[in-house]
């Protein structure tokens, strides 16, 4: 790589910028990202009062029909679907539907069909842990301003490759060790550098999988699938436009029947089916599955019993098929391998954002800033603005920033037209 000594150094200068405005976020999200890895273990300490029960000797279960009676009876919503245990020691989840859309569930014991306790996923820490992650508990205005630090993680991966490779050919030892013979300064910067630089990779397919919950770029990939036909096919997620043959009905089939009909199926992984909601309402069963491919949506009419829609992963579009696979990485869904790697690259980014702050304060003149001088103006190159460029379109919240930046550079180009800003 043939480094350009004014470009690297207008690199540094930004790359620290940005470092410092989105470091304190970026390090939160690497510990609040590992806490919230260990969601289902946390819950299921926290709540198996309600989740876990004790196994009789002889296991018989009650019908579903008579659990749904119990948790009709003890709810103080309208139940809206049942999640089906997925071993012998687990009670059967009915959610609540509730007007915040938030995750409200009565539990059953499958064995004797008394409710052995709630869930209200709003009142859990690990919503506030999961809030705190997504939006700094400042609702719309902090899911923005993470998207934002998330979008600027790019550049600064970006800048830093650059800052960091050597311009005059490189040492096997650089790209693997830390000096610690070399003072504290030199320590704390090789640290940041080595950790940053092989982690960064891994950090941004695990941003990847972050993006889509956001509210502009989110947004945006859910706006390019629906006009490729590249996300869901229709009925999916819900069963608008479908309906039960209400004409010709005499008696609904029980919840137990609808059962026997995921059984039939074969269903891997958990299994949901949400209740109709009204006299043409269906059944719809659905199961999450270890692998995206096992995944099944079955609409049932709920007067005959016959399957009016069934979709398989294959009808999946190939953008949706990416984003629920980038998704499942970042929240280590993918087996023990998956979550131990999501996690030793969360908490090795976050030593490498500590790393970066000790050796900038470290650096940095008492009473200054400390940023490197760069030129006031020069040549970036048609590839550095083609790349930010595409990062803009890409990231409209980054691209914002951008222009803001542009704008304020330009006006104080004009209200100090003879002076370089360094700080």
């Amino acid at each position: 790589m043939n480094k350009s000594k004014s470009l690297n150094q207008w690199f540094w200068k930004w790359h620290i910028v940005a470092g410092l405005i989105c470091m304190p976020v970026i390090a939160l999200l690497c510990a609040t990202g590992s806490v919230y890895l260990f969601k289902s273990n946390f819950n299921d300490y926290v709540y198996q009062h309600a989740r876990i029960v004790s196994v009789p000797e002889t296991a018989k279960p009650v019908s579903y029909s008579e659990q749904l009676s119990a948790a009709e009876e003890f709810a103080d919503h309208p139940i809206m679907s049942v999640t089906l245990p997925a071993s012998m020691e687990r009670a059967t989840a009915f959610r609540q539907h509730v007007k915040d859309r938030s995750l409200s569930s009565v539990y059953v014991n499958p064995y004797t069909s008394e409710v052995s306790g709630t869930y209200q996923q709003k009142h859990s820490l690990m919503q506030t842990v999961r809030k705190l992650h997504g939006e700094l508990l400042l609702g719309l205005p902090g899911t923005l301003f993470v998207e934002l630090v998330a979008s600027w993680f790019v550049v600064l991966t970006l800048t830093g490759i650059y800052i960091w490779w050597p311009a005059n050919g490189f040492s096997i030892k650089g790209f693997f060790m830390v000096r610690t013979a070399h003072g504290k300064r030199i320590f704390w910067r090789d640290m940041h550098s080595v950790l940053a630089f092989w982690m960064s990779v891994f950090m941004l397919i695990v941003l990847a999988g972050g993006m889509p919950w956001t509210d502009v770029f989110g947004g945006n990939l859910k706006w390019v699938q629906k006009q490729t036909n590249t996300g869901y096919p229709p009925h999916w997620r819900n069963s608008q436009g479908l309906s039960s043959n209400y004409e010709t009905a005499s008696t609904v089939i029980s919840l137990d029947q609808v059962v026997s009909i995921s059984e039939a199926r074969e269903l891997s992984g958990e299994i949901t089916i949400k209740l109709p909601v009204d006299d043409r309402g269906v059944y719809t069963i659905s199961n999450r599955a270890f692998w995206l491919d096992d995944q099944q949506v079955i609409h049932v009419d709920q007067y005959s019993g016959d399957v009016i829609k069934a979709l398989n992963w294959t009808q999946v579009g190939v953008l949706m098929e990416l984003r629920q696979g980038f998704m499942r990485l970042h929240q280590g869904e993918y087996g023990r391998i998956n979550l131990i790697a999501v996690l030793i690259v969360a908490l090795t980014f976050l030593l490498a954002t500590v790393s970066s702050l000790i050796s900038y304060l470290l650096r940095k003149p008492k009473g200054e800033w400390g940023l490197p001088k760069a030129p006031e103006s020069f040549n970036a190159g048609l590839p550095v603005v083609i790349i930010m460029g595409l990062l803009a379109l890409v990231f409209p919240v980054f691209g914002a920033s951008l222009l803001l930046i542009l704008a304020f550079n330009g006006a104080m180009a004009v209200v100090r037209p003879n002076k370089v800003i360094e700080k």
